[in-house]
């Protein structure tokens, strides 16, 4: 019977968190995106092999899906869309894959992947969708500045986000649903490159996402940071060979949400335990004073040791075993 009140008292904890956030949390683009439409995109084969030729074409064909979504979005009147789009479509930039239907789903490569000894892959939380992309793909530059010419970053918005104020960022739905497509990019990735290190990392909800997908997945390190959860009670949970790596920035409003899974007839939930724990049993790395949207800003503590992480060595601020 002393179940039922503590259960109580974190659905009403969880609810409360909800309005909350609705109420105080201030975050850009918390709108869905409009309904633009775009072109279903081209298929194309697996990608065999890395070589500059072959990513070459491929980077091709995505770049022409892209301005055939920009014209797209020009005819319907959303001429911010086609704008932000014909900047994706730029002859430097290098889609791995493109969708502009719906929020978008998206790879974009920055650096040489052909050449690379080192991958990482950015999972993004909530609100991160074409038309809140460029804030995505600025903290993508700013890792990939800081590591060397050996390592290429993957910015990969590959599943629908869900709004920071809904009802989907308490539950691991949306992330169930995006594990598989997770996966299976990163196992092209590690066939494509079989020798390289590939590190995931992971930010806010996007961390569900890499929990959800980590049983087996070919990478070495899996970063969460400004995590709600991994959709896990523990790191071992995760059942994966790659290191487990946690951080927080101390102004992260990410701290206030209540911990734990509760399952109702209807949904479970919660995501979790905190990746910050003991109980969690992740690598725990400092990530200075920042807040929620501040892990990959320039000369930032959290950047980094986490481009420590992906380059192979041990954050220095602050690192300790959880």
């Amino acid at each position: 019977m002393a179940s039922r009140p503590r259960s109580g008292r974190l659905l009403r904890t969880l609810l409360a968190a909800l309005v909350a956030a609705s109420v105080a949390v201030p975050v850009s683009g918390a709108a869905r995106p409009a309904a633009v439409p775009a072109p279903a995109p081209v298929a194309l084969a697996p990608l065999r092999t890395a070589g500059p030729g072959a990513l070459a074409g491929r980077y091709e064909v995505n770049r022409a899906g892209i301005r055939a979504a920009a014209r797209m979005a020009e005819g319907h009147g959303d001429l911010a869309r086609a704008r932000a789009l014909r900047r994706m479509a730029g002859p430097e930039r290098q889609f791995l894959s493109f969708d502009g239907r719906g929020g978008g789903r998206t790879a974009e490569v920055l650096g040489d992947l052909a050449r690379a000894e080192r991958i990482a892959v950015l999972v993004p939380g909530s609100d991160t969708n074409l038309d809140t992309y460029g804030r995505f793909l600025k903290g993508a530059a700013a890792l990939r500045r800081t590591l060397d010419a050996r390592t290429a970053v993957v910015a990969w918005l590959g599943y629908p986000t869900p709004g920071t104020v809904s009802p989907d960022v308490l539950t691991t739905g949306l992330a169930d649903s995006a594990a598989p497509q997770l996966r299976a990019f990163l196992a092209d990735m590690a066939a494509l490159r079989p020798a390289a290190r590939i590190s995931v990392l992971c930010h806010s909800y996007g961390s569900v996402v890499c929990g959800r997908a980590a049983p087996g997945l070919p990478v070495t390190n899996l970063v969460l940071y400004g995590s709600p959860g991994a959709g896990a009670e523990s790191a071992s949970a995760l059942r994966t060979r790659a290191t487990i790596w946690a951080g927080r920035g101390a102004d992260d409003w990410i701290a206030h949400v209540p911990h734990g899974r509760l399952r109702l007839p209807f949904a479970t939930l919660g995501l979790g335990t905190d990746p910050m724990s003991d109980a969690f049993g992740a690598r725990v790395f400092a990530a200075g004073d920042g807040g929620h949207s501040d892990y990959l800003a320039p000369g930032s503590v959290a950047l980094r040791n986490i481009a420590r992480i992906v380059s192979g060595r041990t954050p220095t601020e602050g690192h300790r075993d959880a």
